[in-house]
């Protein structure tokens, strides 16, 4: 469509979109037009009284096709032109930025790679485009990858940069230059930006200083066929032991309807394998797969597809997530407020497991308690614990049929911010002295529940048996999997005893989840098991008061562990994430040797309070040994917050060890791994990013090309550059267009004589 415009109108559409039209005829345009009227009048004046067998419509339009062709012919008269502002010649520079990363060696649909491009069309011989820049403006080369140097000519390229950093390399770019008169920044790439660096804050300054980008986009805009995983989303940290339920994203493009397995390693050893049907149109599959780590340490668990056949890229079908298995014991208190079936049989279902300590606090009679799993005489001497050090010093705390008037105020204060405040885990129990009939309406354990609580039911009709059966988010949620690796684990719980309840929860509150439904006989549902997060913990409430039904019914075998299964998943899932007086993060798990990693690190007192005085470090150990100490400072923007930066030389795992004391006391430590070796990042989503390199293009005024269209750039730069310009005029009065439209108002003005017989 643009050569049709070109040959019509002599210069291609941009010119017209940068120009300014002008009329350059020599004489007054006024006295011009004057002069056109009057010809135009007498032509019509002529036809008017013309005599003879034309009817009055005819003469009409042979009047308006003569007088079209006057106007034409006027138009040429005043000689239209184009007014344009170019560039000087060899007064300005143009940088030249070329993507030296990997995805600049994966082929197109031809067989060429996108660096077999660059070498023919960049090379120091026999390069048009080249030329035609060279003609123009003086050249400044840049290579870019994950970092940017100057050049000399493209055969310095290696095309073996991990990471693209375009906003840096434009960055970069402008400041070197912002010395001499610039016209602008042409980028040949494929659009890929993994390196973090936000674009949006390097436009802020191109567009300030008014230097328009030119994007060439390499490759196609789809590598197919295709199979990569996008990602996978599980816990960094858990117990040993611990089903875990990872969700991997899957991607397949030019598969549609194939079946791929997805396989899940620790080291050499398998842990599942799923088969995957890959969807059409490049939409993602969602895979959980479930699997256990028994082993502590740090384990990197890979998730592979095997390469495919006919497959253009292989090297995203792999991605690695790092997860620590730790072996330490967690701390739950679990409070019961009488004897009941129910504390037996949850205390035997976590004997053995060796990473929960189940302390249990059991009233027997009115100030009197019975103390289990204690570690001294002094723990719960008192019964319940009355100060804030003494229950934050447990990362879970399970309620059972105890009422509400049995604590003071202060007490049930303390039981809501240990949720909110501290980020412990509370479960509530269902019982006769529970929730609702318990009194706790109204008071601050109310807001930190997920559950509305009704009005108390009438004791006689209380007692309501429920069948429990998952939701679509228990289904495969990590704290139900009675049993891991099922098929079909809706058959197991349907298989399994009804339970009762005195406790009638059905709603929830807004961000709630129900993980379980009690399904009564005449098919009301009920809660059975939901859950929120509520500040920076999460509550939980199980409203049922028999689950050890599912370990002495008839019907459960003796060897069954389902009761077992239940209740180890779920306290582990309550105890996870709680954090301690140290929490240390990093920005990336995964980085490239002498990439700047940020160690983010929270400071919290006993009470689980903010501090911004503590003397933060962390100890760096090395694969090769060595240790590097990272002073960490306060970051002022928040309470409790401290960051520091260090720079990995070695590959391989790194430890960060975290330690942080006011004063001569310490307040305590934390660890997170690094793992340093060379990225893949460039293999995934290899395609041509074409709307990140068209906005970038659009929003800096300067262009978007292909390799199809590039041969336009040394015309368009120097119309739209800047740098030291000039304006130049172009003659429109010659434009094929004039000429033929001028022929077309005379020629039909002689053909519908003809066809009327008026010649």
């Amino acid at each position: 469509m643009e050569r049709v415009f070109t040959f019509l109108f002599k210069y291609r559409p941009l010119l017209f979109q940068e120009g300014d039209l002008v009329l350059s005829a020599p004489w007054p345009v006024l006295t011009a037009l004057a002069v056109g009227g009057v010809v135009a009048a007498a032509g019509v004046v002529t036809y008017a009284r013309a005599s003879g067998k034309a009817s009055r419509a005819e003469r009409g339009v042979m009047a308006g096709l003569r007088l079209g062709a006057m106007g034409v012919l006027l138009l040429c008269l005043l000689q239209p032109a184009l007014l344009l502002t170019s560039v000087v010649p060899q007064r300005n520079f143009v940088g030249i930025l070329v993507d030296d990363s990997r995805s600049m060696g994966l082929a197109d649909a031809s067989g060429r790679t996108r660096a077999d491009w660059i070498r023919e069309s960049l090379g120091p011989e026999g390069s048009e485009l080249l030329d035609a820049l060279s003609e123009r403006f003086a050249l400044r080369f840049f290579r870019f990858s994950g970092e940017t140097s100057r050049v000399t000519s493209v055969d310095e390229l290696t095309f073996e940069g991990t990471r693209t950093d375009l906003g840096a390399a434009l960055e970069h770019a402008r400041e070197e230059l912002s010395a001499v008169p610039l016209s602008g920044l042409v980028v040949f790439t494929d659009g890929g930006d993994n390196a973090g660096t936000p674009l949006a804050r390097t436009l802020v300054p191109l567009q300030a200083a008014s230097v328009p980008v030119y994007a060439v986009g390499l490759g196609d805009d789809a590598v197919t066929p295709d199979v990569q995983i996008d990602r996978v989303e599980g816990p960094r940290s858990v117990l040993r032991g611990t089903s875990l339920v990872v969700d991997a994203v899957v991607t397949g493009r030019g598969m549609s309807g194939r079946t791929v397995p997805l396989v899940v390693e620790d080291q050499s050893r398998i842990l599942a394998t799923q088969d995957v049907t890959l969807p059409g149109g490049g939409e993602p599959a969602v895979v959980r797969v479930r699997f256990e780590l028994a082993e502590p340490g740090l384990r990197r668990i890979r998730f592979r597809v095997p390469p495919q056949e006919g497959e253009r890229v292989d090297r995203n079908n792999e991605r690695t997530l790092l997860v620590d298995v730790r072996g330490g014991r967690e701390k739950i208190l679990y409070f019961e407020g009488e004897p009941r079936w129910e504390l037996k049989f949850l205390r035997r279902a976590v004997a053995d497991d060796d990473n929960l300590q189940l302390v249990v606090l059991a009233r027997t009679a009115e100030n009197k308690f019975m103390r289990m799993e204690v570690d001294d005489s002094l723990e719960l001497a008192s019964g319940f614990p009355r100060t804030r050090d003494e229950l934050f010093r447990y990362r879970a705390l399970v309620l059972g049929s105890v009422e509400a008037s049995f604590f003071t105020h202060d007490q049930l204060a303390m039981i809501a911010d240990f949720v909110s405040q501290r980020g412990g885990g509370l479960l509530v129990l269902g019982g006769r002295s529970a929730l609702a009939e318990g009194g706790y309406a109204g008071t601050p354990v109310e807001d930190a529940l997920p559950v509305l609580l009704e009005e108390p039911a009438d004791p006689a009709t209380a007692f309501v048996e429920v069948h429990v059966q998952p939701t679509p988010a228990g289904l495969h949620h990590v704290a139900t999997q009675i049993l891991p690796g099922a098929a079909d684990p809706r058959e197991r719980w349907d298989s399994l005893p009804t339970l009762t309840t005195v406790n009638r929860i059905e709603r929830v509150k807004p961000g709630a989840t129900v993980l379980l439904d009690g399904v009564t006989g005449d098919g009301t549902r009920r809660v059975a098991l939901a859950h929120h997060r509520f500040g920076r913990g999460k509550a939980l409430v199980l409203p049922v008061q028999d689950s050890w039904i599912w370990q002495m019914h008839a019907d459960i075998a003796l060897d069954d562990l389902t009761h077992e299964t239940f209740w180890r998943q779920l306290l582990r899932w309550l105890v996870d994430g709680v954090p301690e007086h140290v929490g240390a993060t990093v920005a990336s798990e995964r980085v490239e040797a002498g990439e700047a990693v940020e160690i983010l690190v929270e400071v919290s007192d006993s009470a689980y309070l903010e501090v911004n005085d503590a003397l933060v470090s962390a100890s760096v150990a090395a694969p090769d040994g060595s240790v590097t100490v990272v002073p960490l400072d306060w970051t002022v923007e928040r309470d409790g917050e401290y960051r520091g930066t260090f720079r990995p030389h070695v590959e391989g795992p790194h430890q960060v060890s975290v330690e942080a004391a006011r004063g001569d006391a310490a307040v305590g430590t934390d660890a997170v791994h690094v793992e340093v070796g060379p990225s893949d990042a460039e293999y995934f989503d290899a395609g041509l990013r074409r709307p990140l390199l068209e906005r970038l293009a659009r929003e800096t005024g300067g262009r978007f090309y292909t390799p199809a269209s590039v041969a336009d750039l040394p015309e368009d730069l120097t119309f739209t550059g800047g740098g030291v310009t000039l304006v130049e005029e172009r003659d429109l009065w010659d434009m094929p267009f004039l000429f033929l439209l001028l022929v077309g108002l005379v020629g039909s003005e002689w053909v519908f004589r003809r066809r009327r017989g008026l010649v």
